[in-house]
């Protein structure tokens, strides 16, 4: 997962996998799903972010009962 914001855009963009959409749908206006070729979420793209968050909220991601399981990068130990 990898979440961006472009300050100078304002738009958020929360990305699932790391799959290149095919389609995309609004959620609502400003809110854009990124959908896979099976139709399955791959992003959100959020318009306008500043103005649907606060800067304290931008700035702060968690993580709540998040399951991690640990993997091997190429060249690690």
């Amino acid at each position: 997962m990898k979440i961006t914001y472009d300050a100078e855009a304002d738009v958020l963009y929360i990305q699932l996998r790391d799959v290149t959409p095919i389609d995309s749908m609004d959620v609502e206006e400003g809110v854009t799903a990124e959908l896979d070729g099976q139709g399955h979420l791959v992003a959100l793209e959020i318009l306008d972010a500043s103005k649907r968050m606060t800067p304290r909220e931008l700035a702060s991601v968690h993580y709540e009962n998040l399951l991690l399981t640990a993997t091997t990068t190429p060249g690690s130990s």
